[in-house]
């Protein structure tokens, strides 16, 4: 490695920690009435801080990175696995599995009144959206892996996500039509959310990510290996068909974790390593990391500014995220053009 590529993995990581630190300050800042140091301070002073900062603001700014590292994380294994650029974390049916699992529990509690029994109804939401997102999520990905008859072909997988997802994405839009009032339940959960989450959150978000990186460091590799080509790969004594199953269980775990806490947020997953490769081209080792702190930064970016841009009403974060990503993506796919 050149002493050029080592100063730039350095400034990117500078750069991305002190990004991180002031966006965590802003997230905190960031309340009802936009953002404010000056209402921070305030607030530290008053009678509620422990509520609003450590019960509400600060959860949710961690979680909301937590969240986005989670999908850059994917995004990168994704990219890697498939060997393609354009790959993004829900290609396997983990978008469209969750989707239909959280339909399924809102269109069985909308039926409370429509002879379904208060004690099932209550049984029901029990489960949670959380939990039927998080299942949904897997179901999908082992419904692609069981199409595809395993990850032996990457081109097979690939095409079985596809099908998956548009097969799981009809059953759900049959079961808001039976059920109307799931409608809006699963819009915002296709918009994307980051305002639902708490301490638990956390948590469970923290212990995928402390699952998953180590599992995609490991892999990485074999992902190097990959980017040579298949018979390359063998030749170094890869077991592929194992390798990929592993990609995938770290790329479902990573991505039913962060879709289950704050549903479908469009672009962090595929503009991060993108990002990664623009600044400080690397090896998989460090793009996997890098994926995952600029996943996170973006995220958090878009809540702090999803919080303030017209507070005291918020944006949806997947849809800041689907215009600040895309716009990046139109820009780059025109830089190239352009060269």
């Amino acid at each position: 490695m050149s002493d050029e590529d080592r100063q730039r993995r350095r400034r990117l990581a500078i750069g991305l920690c002190v990004l991180t630190v002031l966006l965590l300050a802003a997230g905190l800042a960031a309340g009802s009435e936009g953002w404010s140091i000056g209402a921070l301070i305030d607030l530290l002073h008053g009678p509620d801080a422990a509520l609003i900062i450590g019960q509400i603001r600060a959860p949710r700014t961690l979680g909301a990175w937590l969240t986005g590292a989670l999908l850059g994380l994917a995004g990168a294994t994704a990219q890697g696995l498939f060997r393609n650029p354009l790959a993004d974390p829900y290609l396997l049916g983990s978008a469209s599995g969750a989707s239909l699992g959280v339909v399924l529990v809102l269109a069985a509690a909308s039926l409370a009144g429509h002879g379904i029994s208060l004690a099932t109804a209550d049984a029901l939401s029990r489960v949670g959206l959380v939990v039927a997102a998080f299942a949904g999520a897997l179901i999908g990905v082992l419904t692609t892996l069981s199409l595809a008859k395993g990850a032996q072909q990457t081109t097979r997988l690939l095409l079985a996500g596809v099908v998956v997802g548009v097969v799981l994405g009809a059953i759900g839009d049959l079961v808001t039509t039976a059920a109307p009032d799931a409608l809006r339940g699963k819009q915002a959960f296709l918009l994307g959310s980051t305002g639902f989450l708490g301490w638990g959150s956390c948590f469970a978000l923290a212990i995928g990510l402390l699952l998953a990186l180590p599992l995609a460091l490991r892999l990485a590799r074999g992902l190097d290996a990959l980017t040579l080509g298949e018979d390359t790969a063998r030749s170094l004594g890869l077991a592929l068909p194992k390798l990929r199953m592993a990609l995938v269980a770290a790329l479902a775990l990573a991505t039913g974790l962060a879709v289950s806490q704050a549903g479908l947020i469009a672009f962090v997953g595929l503009v991060s390593p993108h990002l990664v490769r623009r600044f400080a081209p690397a090896p998989h080792g460090y793009t996997l990391v890098a994926s995952a702190a600029i996943g996170g930064t973006l995220l958090l970016m878009a809540d702090v500014l999803a919080r303030s841009l017209i507070a005291p009403q918020e944006l949806p974060v997947g849809v800041l995220t689907a215009v600040l990503g895309g716009a990046y993506l139109l820009w780059l796919l025109h830089r190239r053009g352009a060269a």
